[in-house]
């Protein structure tokens, strides 16, 4: 829920600057407005004060009368020349800003600073020459439209991953086992985020890409029937708890490297100085490789009621889990956004008579 909240946040600031960057012409507009009224005002204020301080000298018997008058309309002739020299030179620009915006040569708001603020695709290209882009789903930062171009155009790119969707295990032998699985179908979940590099094969293709990184994988199962896994020697088997359980959740979490052969079809552009570039995740996209890595802890949850006792057990364990993973994957999608399946050739427990391997299906997206 907090997540949630801080990205309506993050979105109602960038739709509030969107909103205000369409005001160029009439902010400058006020603002020159704003000048004279500001110069009119100082001036005025200062004539006030000058009046003031004439008056106490001819009450104190300091200047005469005569004296007085004559330095109350020098001080008021000064005054009204700084208004009206000031003045000129802000109705001179006003002139001018009126003059540009009707020959069209006011220059857009793009090349006014700024910031913008972008959640998850890389956005637009085009965001000035002097603004500076945040953008929080890929974790980059960029300073004008120039370095956003040049950088998003490099050989090699990065992203940052995210993925979710479902989990579950399919036996050897049984090609029934996920329609008639032990587990959970929306219950048992699985949750990946890390940071890849994308790197162009052919110096002048875009086609063919080698991706590379390190993820976080989270592999959740959630058992049907009020059961739990139990350790028993070398063997992991599912076995019925004594106690209603209001929540069972084993979880397997790993470190892993990802590699991919990706398929780009974004076609290169040429830009308005003659340059090549070729940009990546701006159309359909392939990817078909595999990962391998480690199992660094597995974790059952287990929560139930025990004499009106609310009892939470956490166990910490190998479970007989595989240390190593390694299996394959592939995924398919536009732009960010793609289906994602995985598929681990090792199996979940090493030494179970029978081989279950996991396999997860769901989305993804990689935020260049």
């Amino acid at each position: 829920m907090q997540r949630i909240i801080l990205y309506a946040v993050v979105l109602l600031c960038t739709l509030v600057s969107k909103m205000y960057s369409q005001e160029t012409f009439e902010k400058r507009a006020k603002s020159i407005a704003e000048n004279i009224r500001m110069v009119t005002q100082e001036q005025k204020d200062s004539l006030r004060m000058e009046v003031e301080n004439i008056e106490k000298k001819r009450e104190n018997g300091s200047i005469s009368p005569e004296t007085a008058a004559t330095q109350k309309l020098n001080a008021a002739e000064k005054r009204a020349e700084i208004i009206e020299k000031r003045v000129a030179e802000q109705d001179a620009k006003l002139q001018q800003l009126i003059k540009d915006e009707v020959d069209g040569k006011t220059a857009p708001e793009e090349n006014f600073g700024g910031t913008i603020i972008v959640i998850g695709s890389s956005g637009n290209d085009s965001i000035g020459k002097h603004k500076t882009e945040i953008n929080i789903g890929s974790m980059k930062i960029y300073k004008g439209e120039d370095q956003k171009i040049q950088r998003m155009a490099k050989r090699t790119t990065s992203q940052f991953v995210f993925a979710f969707g479902l989990n579950n295990l399919i036996t050897d032998g049984d090609s029934n086992s996920v329609e008639n699985s032990d587990f959970e179908t929306w219950g048992s979940r699985f949750v990946e985020w890390g940071y890849t590099f994308n790197t162009r094969i052919l110096k002048d293709n875009n086609l063919l890409h080698f991706k590379y990184g390190l993820s976080l994988m989270y592999n959740n199962l959630r058992p049907t029937g009020n059961r739990y896994f139990v350790k028993e020697g070398d063997e992991t088997t599912l076995q019925t708890f004594d106690d209603d359980l209001r929540e069972n959740k084993f979880k397997n979490s790993m470190l892993v490297l990802p590699l991919h052969l990706e398929f780009d079809f974004t076609p290169k552009t040429v830009g308005d100085d003659g340059v090549t570039r070729f940009r990546t995740h701006k159309s359909v996209r392939l990817g078909i490789g595999g990962f391998a890595g480690l199992n660094y802890q597995s974790t059952q949850k287990l929560r139930y009621e025990e004499d009106d006792i609310r009892i939470k057990n956490k166990q910490k364990g190998d479970f007989n889990v595989s240390t190593l993973v390694y299996g394959l994957s592939s995924y398919i999608g536009i732009g960010a956004t793609s289906l994602y399946v995985k598929y681990n050739l090792n199996p979940v427990f090493k030494d179970n008579p029978v081989d279950q391997h996991n396999i997860s299906m769901g989305l993804r997206f990689d935020f260049n």
